[in-house]
């Protein structure tokens, strides 16, 4: 039997859909932690039948336009004094700013420095965004 303690104080990043919890664990750069955190992997999950967990004690500042862009599903729970305090759900994002590039070779993003990467929501269930500038899409994180 595994066991994970809980958190006094932090942050719980829940229903992550399986095999991204790595990902996400490298994109906030828990490697380098200097603080109690445990990335639990294929956790069963009545929704969902098996998901990652994250579990940080530590409070800090998370860029929840990019996990809901990465994981639509993710939920986040702010554990003060053993407690939830908040729990926050996400979803995709409608627009998105300097987190993807444009892999379109003509797009201006690709000529031009210093441009600010946009792109739209154009397709929910599918996850399809597109670029404002040449209206390329995008479908799909890769971390």
């Amino acid at each position: 039997m595994l066991n994970i303690d809980s958190i006094a104080n932090g942050i719980v990043i829940d229903h992550i859909k399986v095999g991204y919890g790595f990902k996400i664990f490298n994109y906030l750069g828990l490697d380098k932690a200097d603080y109690r955190v445990a990335l639990i992997m294929n956790v069963p999950s009545k929704k969902y039948g098996k998901k990652d967990l994250i579990k940080i004690e530590n409070v800090m500042d998370l860029d929840l336009t990019m996990l809901g862009f990465i994981d639509p599903n993710i939920t986040i729970a702010i554990i003060e004094d053993e407690k939830i305090k908040e729990k926050i759900h996400l979803s995709l994002p409608k627009k998105i700013e300097n987190v993807i590039e444009c892999k379109n070779p003509r797009c201006v993003t690709s000529i031009e420095r210093n441009i600010v990467h946009k792109f739209v929501l154009v397709d929910e269930e599918k996850g399809i965004y597109k670029c404002e500038y040449c209206d390329h899409n995008y479908d799909g994180w890769e971390g």
